[in-house]
C-alpha cells in the first residue's frame, strides 16, 4: 500500500546519498535550469536557518531511465536490489545544494560552463544583508571565503584567516552542517502514481505522457534498452519509407496489443518491462510489415493514412501471420482497412475499439469474413455531406487514399506525382490542388456554396511546381490546354485522377457537371473495396464534424 514517510535529513546524509547514486531524477524531470546567483540565495537562506520547502522522493527498487544526474555530474549506480530515491520535488533545489557545496562545473547543453564553486561567505555581512555572495570585485582579501572552502577546507587554512573571522567560520560551517533538510519518502507507489504526483507538484509544467513515464519504466542499462532511443531508430527507419509521422502512442499500443489484446492506458502501465523489452523487436517488425502493405496498396506516405490506430490490427495481422496476404484473405483485410477508414471507427473510443477488432483480424486469418457492427454506406449522398476538405479528417484521407491508389499522373508529363510527408502536411499545402481554383469559382460562381467548392471531388494531388508556376488562378479550360500542348496523353494522365476530361464538363468549366461526374466516379471506386453484408446495426446516415484525428487521452 502507498504510504508517506517523512524524514529529517542532515547535510552529511543529504550529501552521501546523492555521492553514492541513491538519489536520481527521472528522465520525466526538466533539465537543470538554476543559474549561480538563484543557488546563492539558496543557501542564503539556509546559512540565516530558512526553510527551503520539502523535497519529495519516489523510493522504489525499480530501475528508471535517468538521463541526468544531478546537474549532470556523473555519479555511480547503486548496486543490483538497492532503493533508490527519484526525486519528484526539489530537483532545481537539489542541484543547486549539491553543486554550489561541492562546486563543481556544469555544461548546459550549448556548451556553457558554469562554475559553481564562485560562491563566497561574507564574512563582514550582517543578518539583515546578503551574507552569501557571488561578486567579491569591490571586497577587501580575507574577509570572504569560498563555501566549498568552508566546507572542506583544512584547519590550518580556516585558522590562516584573521583571528575575528575565526567564530563567525565555524558558526556557519555548523547552521549549514546541522542544517535538517524536509524529506517526503513516496513508498511502495506503482510508477503511474508517482508520475501523477510528479504531474500533480509541478502544475505550471506539461504534464507527464505515457510515452515518457513507459521510456522511465521499460528502462534497462545491462540490456541497453532505451525506449525513447528505440523509438527515434524505429522513426529514422520508417524515414525511407514516408512513415515517420507513427506517434509513439500507437507503438505503445502495439506492443499492449500483442501482450494482452488490450492497449488501455491502464493495461499499458501494468505491461512487465521484461515482457516490453523481449517483444520489441517483434513489434517494431509487424509496424515495419503493416507499413509495407500500406505501401504496396498504394498508400505511400503516412500523412494520408485515416488513422494511425489502423497500424495496430495490421500489425496483430502480421504479428499472427508471417506473410503476406493473398486471394480472399487479402481482399476482406482491404473490407476492413475501408471499412474503419469510411466508417468513422476510430474517431472515438479509439482503444475499445482497437480491442474488438483484433477478434475481426483473427476471423480473417480464420478464412472467415468478420461481422461488422457498423453501416458504411458509400454512395453519393454519403460522400457529398462528408467531404468538406480537411486533411484532419479521417474520412478525407480515405479519400486521399483513394486518389493515391490510382497512381496519380504529373499533368505536364504524364510521369507519376511524387508523395511527400512534408509536402501534405497541411490542407494549404500546394500539393493539394483545387481543380476548379477556389477564387476563380468564387468570382464566376458566386451562389454557389463554399462547402461544395473546397470539397474532397474538387481535390487533385499534384505537383508543388505546377500549381504555383502553371496553374495559379486560372479555369481548368484554360490551364488544362497548356498540358494539353506538352502532353499527347493528357487523357489517361487525368483519368489517373479520376477525372475524364472529354466528358466531364471541363473545357467548358461546367462545374457542376464536373461534381456529380467526379462525386459519381469516386463512389463507385470505394464501393469495389467493400465486401457487401448486413451490418449488426445499421447506423444512420449523418455529416461528421470536421475534427482533427484524435489522439489516444493520456498518451500524447
Amino acid at each position: 500500500m502507498t504510504s508517506l514517510e517523512n524524514i529529517p535529513v542532515k547535510y552529511s546524509d543529504l550529501v552521501s546519498e546523492i555521492e553514492t547514486g541513491q538519489v536520481k531524477i527521472p528522465q520525466f524531470q526538466r533539465k537543470f535550469v538554476w543559474g549561480i546567483k538563484a543557488s546563492a540565495k539558496l543557501l542564503d537562506s539556509i546559512i540565516k536557518g530558512y526553510p527551503i520547502g520539502t523535497f519529495i522522493y519516489w523510493r522504489t527498487n525499480e530501475r528508471l531511465r535517468s538521463i541526468r544526474n544531478l546537474g549532470n555530474i556523473m555519479l555511480p549506480e547503486p548496486k543490483e536490489g538497492e532503493y533508490i530515491n527519484y526525486v519528484l520535488d526539489g530537483q532545481q533545489r537539489l542541484t543547486s545544494l549539491f553543486a554550489s557545496l561541492k562546486g563543481v562545473q556544469i555544461t548546459d547543453d550549448d556548451g556553457k560552463i558554469f562554475d559553481y564553486s564562485k560562491i563566497f561567505v561574507d564574512l563582514t555581512a550582517n543578518e539583515d544583508g546578503e551574507i552569501i555572495v557571488t561578486d567579491i570585485t569591490d571586497m577587501e582579501p580575507n574577509t570572504f571565503i569560498k563555501v566549498t572552502e568552508l566546507m572542506e577546507g583544512s584547519l590550518t587554512m580556516l585558522a590562516s584567516f584573521p583571528e575575528k573571522y575565526h567564530s563567525i567560520l565555524e558558526q556557519y560551517k555548523k547552521i549549514i552542517q546541522s542544517y535538517t533538510f524536509s524529506v517526503i519518502n513516496l513508498k511502495n507507489a506503482p510508477i503511474d502514481v508517482a508520475t501523477e504526483v510528479f504531474t500533480r507538484l509541478n502544475v505550471g509544467g506539461k504534464a507527464l505522457t505515457l510515452f515518457e513515464i513507459m521510456v522511465a519504466k521499460t528502462y534497462d542499462a545491462k540490456e541497453e534498452f532505451d525506449l525513447s532511443e528505440k523509438y527515434d531508430q524505429l522513426k529514422e527507419e520508417l524515414s525511407i519509407s514516408q512513415y515517420d509521422t507513427i506517434p509513439s502512442s500507437t507503438v505503445l499500443q502495439v506492443v499492449a496489443i500483442l501482450l494482452e489484446k488490450d492497449c488501455t492506458r491502464k493495461q499499458i502501465l501494468k505491461l512487465e518491462k521484461q515482457r516490453f523489452i523481449d517483444i520489441w523487436n517483434e513489434a517494431t517488425d509487424c509496424i515495419k510489415k503493416s507499413v509495407d502493405f500500406f505501401r504496396g496498396y498504394g498508400i505511400v506516405v503516412s500523412r494520408i493514412l485515416p488513422y494511425n490506430a489502423l497500424i495496430v490490427p495490421f500489425s496483430y495481422f502480421f504479428y499472427l501471420h508471417k506473410k503476406n496476404p493473398i486471394g480472399s484473405m487479402k481482399k476482406r483485410l482491404e473490407d476492413f482497412f475501408w471499412r474503419a477508414s469510411l466508417g468513422f471507427r476510430y474517431s472515438s473510443g479509439v482503444e475499445s475499439k482497437i480491442a474488438q477488432d483484433i477478434e475481426k483480424i483473427e476471423a480473417i486469418i480464420n478464412g472467415e469474413l468478420p461481422k461488422y457492427g457498423w453501416a458504411v454506406t458509400i454512395d453519393e449522398e454519403y460522400i457529398e455531406n462528408n467531404g468538406w476538405f480537411s486533411t484532419g479528417k479521417a474520412f478525407v484521407k480515405a479519400i486521399l487514399c483513394l486518389y493515391a491508389k490510382q497512381k496519380p499522373k504529373s499533368f505536364d508529363n504524364n510521369l507519376d506525382v511524387i508523395m511527400d510527408n512534408s509536402w501534405l502536411k497541411i490542407a494549404s499545402s500546394k500539393n493539394y490542388h483545387h481543380y476548379f481554383p477556389k477564387s476563380w469559382l468564387k468570382k464566376e460562381f458566386k451562389d454557389w456554396d463554399y462547402f461544395y467548392v473546397n470539397h474532397i471531388v474538387n481535390i487533385t494531388i499534384v505537383d508543388d511546381f505546377l500549381n504555383k508556376r502553371t496553374i495559379k488562378t486560372k479555369s481548368p479550360g484554360v490551364y488544362m490546354k497548356t498540358f494539353q500542348k506538352h502532353n499527347d496523353e493528357l487523357e489517361n494522365t487525368m483519368k489517373s485522377h479520376l477525372i475524364d476530361i472529354a466528358k466531364d464538363g471541363v473545357w467548358d468549366n461546367d462545374y457542376d457537371k464536373f461534381y456529380r461526374a467526379r462525386l459519381k466516379r469516386i463512389s463507385k471506386a470505394l464501393n469495389k473495396f467493400i465486401i457487401p453484408q448486413e451490418s449488426l446495426s445499421e447506423t444512420p446516415l449523418e455529416v461528421y464534424e470536421d475534427i482533427e484525428e484524435p489522439e489516444i487521452e493520456g498518451i500524447e
